[in-house]
Parts: structure tokens; sequence; C-alpha cells
């Protein structure tokens, strides 16, 4: 997890106009993902003002500050809102930057920030880029690719064979993510990130041929910088002691962070063509999100076959 994100990213990724304080872009830290949007404050009410956070100025608080304050309220309420840790003012809209919030941000250091965007997509791409790079970070031993538009992550002891699959699968037309070292956050309630280490990127690693670049050897087409992941595909070696589901009706998930993530194991062996198994295991998947399952209808054919042969 990234403790702070420096405003001079956020002006980068959002594309940010600079108003004021350029110079302080790479001194200014935001710690926290939410926006503040500072009506309360203009009402010269501080009691809860969270200075920490961005500060974004839409219309209705630009308008208000205009018509239903004096100069001197605004010069008393932008010096309170002028916090020593307050990372930036943002305007959206191109609307004018009042005079007595440029002199407040000048006398405490503050960037003023501007945007033609509507106020409320403003807000919402700079909360989803905030929450991304602060959200709490984890990374797993596998590799992860897109296949058939899913994010499937293979799992399994070392040795087990899960890069040469996922070399299989990206001559097959499949998108590698990342290889041995997966990181992964939670983006939201329900979606799983994974993407590689900037170190690690495109590259895979093959026993006995070393390490190889996929995007220059399979094209740009071949690798993706993060997904969702949908799925974990676990390899383990075959034992015949062991309990693997035929049927596909035994329900695993992996926990991370908040999230359940469904899982399937495959069993290893000799003669087993992982990759032709992995994209099965996908668009079955698949099939299954989209209401079609393939064990609800085997169970149904059976159960109708039970009746057809005690009725004779």
């Amino acid at each position: 997890m990234a403790d702070s994100v420096l405003v001079s990213e956020l002006v980068k990724k959002i594309r940010l106009g600079i108003f004021y304080g350029e110079e302080f872009l790479d001194q200014k830290e935001i710690t926290i993902s939410d926006i503040s949007r500072p009506g309360l404050e203009l009402t010269n009410y501080f009691k809860f003002y969270p200075h920490e956070r961005v500060q974004l100025f839409g219309q209705t608080e630009i308008s208000y500050a205009k018509d239903s304050m004096t100069s001197a309220e605004r010069t008393t309420v932008y010096e309170r809102m002028a916090d020593v840790d307050t990372p930036a003012f943002v305007i959206s809209r191109d609307l004018p930057v009042p005079a007595e919030l440029t002199q407040a941000a000048k006398n405490n250091q503050v960037p003023i920030l501007t945007s033609s965007l509507p106020t409320s997509r403003l807000l919402s791409n700079m909360t989803n880029f905030l929450e991304d790079r602060l959200a709490e970070r984890d990374s797993i031993h596998g590799e992860l690719l897109e296949i058939y538009g899913l994010g499937v992550l293979i799992t399994g002891d070392s040795g087990i064979g899960k890069s040469e699959t996922a070399l299989d699968l990206i001559k097959r037309g499949h998108r590698l993510i990342a290889d041995d070292r997966v990181d992964i956050y939670q983006q939201d309630e329900q979606t799983l990130i994974g993407e590689a280490p900037r170190i690690l990127r495109h590259l895979l690693e093959i026993r006995g041929v070393g390490i190889i670049d996929v995007m220059n050897l399979f094209g740009a087409s071949s690798v993706k910088n993060h997904t969702e992941i949908s799925l974990i595909v676990h390899l383990q070696n075959w034992d015949k002691d062991a309990h693997f589901d035929r049927l596909g009706n035994g329900e695993q998930t992996r926990h991370f962070f908040d999230l359940d993530i469904p899982k399937i194991t495959v069993p290893v062996r000799v003669g087993r063509n992982l990759g032709d198994i992995i994209e099965a295991a996908a668009m079955n998947f698949r099939a299954k999100n989209m209401g079609y399952d393939a064990t609800k209808v085997f169970d149904q054919n059976l159960n109708e076959l039970i009746k057809d042969n005690s009725q004779k």
C-alpha cells in the first residue's frame, strides 16, 4: 500500500491545470482517497473540516461564495481552509478562481489546480485514481493471465509448470499480466485487481531458457498491465488418494482482503494438456456467470433418467 500520493502525480494522471503552486506539487502529499466539497466550511462551520483532503470547488461552491459572502468573509474562510497539510484546491469547469482563494493559497503554499471537467466526473476520476494508489496491497506467487476476457490466476507449488502453462496460453492468443509474483489490491467491494511489479512487467521466466520478453516476442496484444481477478486455477500434483472435484459442484474460494474469489483445483499428471484444461475452465466459468451450469444440466438429465426407469 502506498502511504501517500504526490499532488504532482494527481496532476499528471487527471490532466489538471496548474493555476498556482507548481513549485509545491512534489512536496504536497495526499494520504486519503476521499475528496472534500467544502459547502459547510463556506458557512464558517469548521468543527469537522477534513483539512487533509483535496478540496474540490464546483459551480455550487464558487457561486455561493461569490453571491452570498463578502470579500472579508471569503478571506476569513479561505484562510482557515488553507491548512498546512491541505494537499490542494481543485476548481472544476474552468470556473474563475476567487482572488481571496488565490491569496490564501499563496499565504499558505497550497497549490490551486483547475479542470474543464464537470464537477461530478472530476470527483469520480480523482477518487478512482487515489483509491487505486492508496489501496492496501499484497503479493502472491503465481501467474496471472487474461483468458477470454477473464482474469485467471494460476497458482501451485514451485516447479509444477505454471510458467510453461502460461507460455502455452500466450501462444494461443491470451494475454500475460504477471509471472511468478502478482501484486493484488481490492479496488472496491466486488473487485480484486492484479498486476505485475514494475521490474517484472511483460517478462516470463522459463526454466532452462531464462527470462523472455513476452511483448517483444509475441507483440503488444500479448500483454496487459493489470486485470480483475475472476477465477483461481490451482495446479496440484496428481495423488490417487487425493479428492478432486469431478462434477464441478464443489464450491471452493480463496479469501483476499474482503473478497472470496472462486477457485478450482486441477490435478497435474503426465499427458494432461493444462492449456486446454484452463481454457475450458475459463469458458465454463463464464457460462456459469451467464446462467448456464453444466452440472445442473447433468443432475437434471440424471433425475429424468431415474424417473423414466422407475416408470418402466
